[in-house]
Parts: structure tokens; sequence; C-alpha cells
């Protein structure tokens, strides 16, 4: 028996744990020989784009904690102590905005968010702390019981799993999430390659480009070429206007192929990246495949399957770890992603229209899709209302004529047995 349990702790160990940029990000290095970790990537413009963008989207997100209501419907709870930590302020040093939007770059980054619960002596919760996961270790005891150790400058601190929120990404033991950027590391090694190289064409390319000759014997062609370079050579000295002496000529060239090519390979590097963290290109400003017609589409896409599944992530995470066990079947923590669905001005009027003649929205329900203030009840803002024009089929035209008949036929027989039985 000890041995199947010593089997089952050993299988059940977190083995996807990964202790920060100390690793050697999934079997060495990259094959451009550039160094890619967490915060070498986001030196790259399209990695800092993507995460950037999913950052702000999940911060700027409305967070509510609700109540179920006794009738089925839900209602905001405003008096729950996670609804100001969540909402408005989730510790003393920080605003709601760039806390999401630190865990959520972590959480892209290196695949985990983690933050720490402060709780009172009820178990309530008092405050959330982001912790880097470079510092944090996920692991289990001889017992199997899973806990956190997070490293600081003097030491290390044992943390219980019911004084963490974890947030963790895709990962192969449900426990720990893999780094996105280890994953595509060799992806962003060589959008990092082809940034250097261009910098490095630029800033030792003469400008303009070309070859000098001249029609004698040049006796000190290191001197009139540091003499050109020292005038035109760099960026900043692009365009100036170039005076020869002794006959000399200047041959323009063209750009190279190999280079021609450089340009090709920095967009298809930022699309590579794009995909690696599910945006769309016209986003990260990759627009040549983006029209006014599709990029209202793409933008309904980029919440349904980017930003929905981190959503749902954090939704039940804070489901998870920060609602006591009696609370979890009446409260609930959800984000508001229908100001990114409600599509533009004329569109949505026409689906309120729709709704409000078919008597499924209120005038109050559309209201506060818009953020505007409720109407009174008793000036019928609450009110759910068809249009006349509509009834039964069996209550129109003929048919409601054929009833009539009918039924008056069956009050007079009726009555005829009545006076009868008199």
């Amino acid at each position: 028996m000890n041995i199947f349990s010593s089997l089952f702790r050993l299988r059940d160990k977190p083995r996807n744990r990964l202790p920060g940029s100390d690793y050697s990000f999934f079997f060495g290095g990259t094959v451009s020989g550039k160094t890619v970790n967490e915060r070498t990537a986001m030196q790259t413009t399209a990695v800092y784009a993507c995460v950037r963008i999913l950052a702000e989207a999940i911060a700027g997100l409305p967070l509510h904690v609700y109540r179920y209501r006794p009738d089925g419907g839900k209602e905001k709870a405003l008096n729950h102590p996670l609804y100001y930590l969540l909402h408005t302020e989730p510790n003393p040093e920080m605003i709601s905005f760039v806390f999401r939007e630190t865990l959520m770059s972590h959480l892209l980054l290196w695949g985990n968010a983690y933050a720490q619960i402060i709780r009172d002596g009820a178990g309530r919760v008092l405050a959330l702390y982001p912790l880097l996961p470079s510092k944090m270790t996920v692991d289990r005891t001889t017992s199997g019981r899973l806990f956190y150790e997070y490293r600081t400058d003097t030491g290390s601190v044992i943390l219980r799993p019911e004084d963490v929120l974890h947030i963790p990404g895709l990962g192969f033991d449900g426990l720990i999430g893999y780094s996105p950027i280890a994953m595509a590391k060799n992806a962003i090694g060589m959008a990092i390659a082809c940034e250097e190289y261009g910098a490095s064409f630029f800033a030792n390319g003469a400008n303009p480009g070309g070859v000098l000759e001249h029609p004698g014997v040049v006796k000190d062609p290191k001197r009139v070429r540091d003499s050109w370079n020292a005038v035109y050579q760099g960026s900043a000295n692009a365009h100036r206007i170039a005076v020869l002496e002794e006959g000399m000529k200047f041959q323009a060239i063209g750009i190279p192929p190999e280079q021609a090519q450089f340009l090709e390979t920095r967009k298809f590097q930022i699309n590579e990246i794009a995909r690696i963290f599910r945006v769309p290109p016209h986003m990260v400003g990759g627009l040549e495949k983006s029209s006014f017609s599709n990029i209202e589409q793409q933008s309904l896409e980029f919440v349904k399957y980017t930003l929905d599944p981190w959503v749902a992530r954090w939704e039940q995470a804070i489901q998870k770890a920060l609602l006591l066990p009696s609370e979890k079947r009446t409260y609930f923590a959800k984000f508001n992603v229908d100001g990114l669905l409600r599509g533009d001005y004329q569109s949505r009027m026409n689906g309120y229209a729709t709704g409000r003649q078919n008597g499924w929205l209120s005038a109050n329900d559309i209201r506060e899709l818009e953020d505007m203030n409720r109407i009174p009840a008793e000036d019928g803002g609450d009110l759910y209302l068809v249009n006349g024009n509509m009834t039964k089929l069996a209550e129109s035209g003929a048919f409601a004529k054929k009833n009539i008949q009918q039924t008056e036929g069956k009050k007079h027989a009726q009555k005829v047995l009545e006076l009868g039985a008199q």
C-alpha cells in the first residue's frame, strides 16, 4: 500500500513547474543564437504589443461580484467585501486596473499569475498582492498536499493553496501553465535577430549607397573611404548632397535581394508572434489583409476566441480561491464583455428596437446596456411591451369568427338543455 501511495504522489507532483528565467527554455537555447526569456521577449515590438493589448483588455473590462436571486435572476452584490477589492482597489497600493494588468502580463509571459491573499480571522479576503512568477515554485509535500514556495531576498516563504490566487495558463498537468515565450522561443528569437540585423544595417550602411569610381589610381583609399563614411554613413546622414573631386563618379547600388527579403521576414515574424497570442494582425499593425469590411468581424472574433478563454480562467480562479465554501453557491464574479460586442451605434439601436418590440427588453434594460440612468418603475421603465398587431392565430380573422360561432352554438345548446330540464 505504501508503494502505491508513493507512486501516486510521484505521478501527481507538478512536473511542468518553471522556476522563472533560470530554466533552459525547454531543451536549450534558440536556433537563432539569441537569448530569449520573458524580459528580452518584451523588447520585441510584436510581443510587447500583444501583451499590452491583452493585458489592457482584461484590465479594462468591468468586473463585478453578483448574487443569485431566489427568482433565478442575479444582482450586483455591492455590499460584499470582494466587490470593492475586485472592482476598485485590491490593496492600498494598487487600483484594480493595474492589478489585473500586472497579473495578466505575468500570465501571458510566464504562463502563470499569482497573488497573495490576505485574510481576516473569519477567512474573508482583505487584500490581494501580486507575486512574481519567476520567484514562485509549486510543489507537493510527502503527503501529497500542494504548497507554494516564494523566494525573497532574505529566504523563502511557504504559502498554503488557500493563501494564493493562482491563474494557470495552458499546461500539461492541470496545475501549472507553460510559458508561451518558452514554447515559442525560436519564433521570438528570429524576430529579435531580424530587429538587430535591421538596426545594424541602418547603423553601418553608407547613404547614398554605392561605389566610388576614380579615373586614376587612389594613393590612399582608406582616407577616401573614411572621409566618405564620416559624412554620409548612418541613417542620420541619409540624403545629404555628395561633393566629388578629381573626376570621381558615384555608382548607386540597389538593395541586395537578401536585404529586400529581410523586410518580408520581419512582416512574417510579426504575424507569427500575433499567432502565438491569438491576436488579430491588424491590432498589432499588420494591415495587409485587413479591410473596412472584415476588421469589425475580426474584432468580434478577438473577443470570442481570444478574450473569452482568458476571462473564463480569471472568473473560475476567483470563484475557487476568493469565495468562502459557504458562498460559492450564492455568489460569483463575472467580467462584462458586452461593451466589446455591441458593434456600431446603428446596429445596437436596431437590436434594441427588436428586443423592445418583442417584449424581452425593457426601457431600463436598454438604458443599463448604454450606461444610462434608469427610468423610475412608476414611469414605466420596467415594463415589457409587445406590438398590439400581433395576436394568436385562433383569435384572428376567419378562425376567430368560426370559433365565435362554435362557442355561441354550444351556449345555445346548453341553454336549451337547461330549459328542457326545467
